[in-house]
């Protein structure tokens, strides 16, 4: 009788669509990809430890022998720098992405997960949400590390949260890079070689000085580089000293740090959907 009554209640039950079995999916591999990475203590200290190495690297060691843009003669360069540190980090986040899909990859992971019936999206869906959350955690570490340095938002709430969430926009668009990258190089090695990529799209932008201090010829590529939008949009909204410029881009970086990641996205996602469809082809 009760398993008449089981079925009965069962067969009551409305049919679930394709989305929500896509998000229960790609909740499942979030979950997954937290849980291997909750079992790896190396791997935590070392993605939450850089970051606060770097700042007191940068800005203890090179603080005094740097110039403040707008910050007049005794400027602070920790408060230049703590919106480039901040966005640093969130770039330098892709290459983790790509190296923990390789890896995946060449264990058989991925070729495991495609052949369950699962939704082709929840593979990359999943891995940006787990990366997404751990950026999260990243940069309240990196926030806190600031605040204990002396570096402090002079804006409104508003705006200091405003900041932050163009800080996480600009990562969540660089993981669709790491995903499709990850995917796309053979091994954990050659994906280690991505460093190549990942140092000059940080070192040649505002992260540590600002655009106009570099040569002529190297200032507009700093300038039109979407780090560099972010990091100087972030200045803006936190009212740090370092923000604007005199080019179109740094005078409108709070549009363009929406733009370029937008743009990122649109690209790199639809990439990295179809190159796990096309794996085993």
């Amino acid at each position: 009788m009760s398993a008449v009554l089981t079925a009965d209640a069962t067969d009551t039950q409305p049919p679930r669509g394709r989305l929500y079995w896509a998000l229960a999916d790609t909740w499942n591999v979030t979950r997954r990809y937290l849980t291997h990475f909750q079992r790896q203590p190396a791997n935590i200290a070392w993605q939450l430890g850089f970051p606060i190495i770097s700042v007191l690297l940068y800005g203890f060691v090179f603080g005094e022998a740097m110039k403040v843009p707008g910050g007049g003669e005794d400027g602070d360069y920790k408060q230049f720098l703590m919106p480039g540190m901040f966005v640093m980090t969130m770039a330098f986040g892709f290459m983790n992405t790509a190296m923990a899909v390789v890896t995946d990859s060449t264990k058989g992971v991925i070729d495991r997960f495609r052949s369950m019936p699962m939704a082709p999206s929840a593979v990359a869906a999943g891995r940006g949400l787990a990366d997404l959350i751990v950026a999260c955690a990243e940069l309240t570490i990196l926030a806190l590390t600031a605040l204990a340095i002396g570096w402090r938002s002079s804006a409104g709430l508003l705006e200091t949260l405003a900041a932050f969430g163009l800080l996480l926009f600009l990562r969540f668009s660089l993981i669709w890079v790491g995903v499709f990258l990850g995917l796309v190089v053979p091994t954990p090695e050659a994906a280690g070689g991505l460093y190549a990529v990942a140092f000059p799209l940080t070192m040649i932008s505002s992260v540590f000085v600002a655009p106009s201090l570099m040569p002529d010829w190297l200032a507009p590529i700093a300038a039109w580089n979407p780090v560099s939008s972010t990091g100087t949009a972030a200045r803006e909204l936190f009212g740090n000293p370092g923000a604007g410029g005199a080019s179109w881009v740094e005078q409108n970086a709070v549009l363009m740090a929406v733009v370029w990641p937008v743009a990122i996205s649109l690209l790199f996602l639809p990439l990295a959907v179809r190159k796990f469809k096309q794996l085993s082809r």
